[in-house]
């Protein structure tokens, strides 16, 4: 390594990967408003195979709180409507005709606390995570130090830019939780 700011510079692809990860995993927590991404990611298992339900129907929301589930075959209703079921979303499929109709019922001020909960656990996972690739890059600098490849000066720079870079990081981390609290609270 010729210098500290090569280990920052391979931190920022994996930290771009947390918020990625945590901006997927908060789609899935539901508001009361209801958006695709609660159920297109389900695994279904039909015909000896294990498909995402995105592949398997068109996914549309008609209304605030309905989510309306087209399958490309009908073959696929019953596995699709037991993968909703297995998911423990609490969403309850109703078929209807060549359709499945899920109605999100209202909100309720316990089951919104047992959200912000999920948000606040999310947010903590994504912290953790940036810090441990912290962690790595401060190990890898101080490494560089030790083996003469970078000044003392550098190490404290380093160690100054690599603060920076996850504090801002963890602004990202903190803006995606704050939008996703408020959207559960409205």
């Amino acid at each position: 390594m010729n210098n500290y700011k090569e280990a920052i510079e391979k931190t920022k692809p994996q930290m771009e990967k947390v918020i990625n990860y945590l901006t997927e995993e908060l789609k899935r927590i539901r508001t009361d408003r209801a958006a695709p991404s609660l159920v297109e990611d389900l695994v279904v298992d039909c015909f000896d195979q294990r498909l995402p339900l995105k592949q398997l129907a068109a996914i549309s929301c008609p209304e605030q709180r309905q989510i309306l589930i087209q399958p490309w075959d009908k073959n696929y209703m019953k596995d699709i409507v037991v993968a909703i079921q297995k998911a423990e979303s609490g969403l309850s499929p109703n078929i209807e005709g060549s359709m499945i109709r899920i109605i999100l019922p209202p909100l309720t001020q316990e089951y919104r606390e047992t959200l912000l909960k999920l948000v606040s656990q999310k947010k903590e996972e994504a912290r953790v995570s940036l810090k441990r690739i912290r962690e790595d890059a401060w190990r890898e600098i101080q490494d560089a130090f030790q083996k003469g490849e970078i000044r003392e000066d550098d190490k404290f720079k380093g160690k100054e830019d690599l603060q920076k870079v996850i504090d801002e990081y963890n602004q990202k981390v903190d803006d995606l939780i704050k939008k996703r609290e408020e959207e559960i609270e409205s």
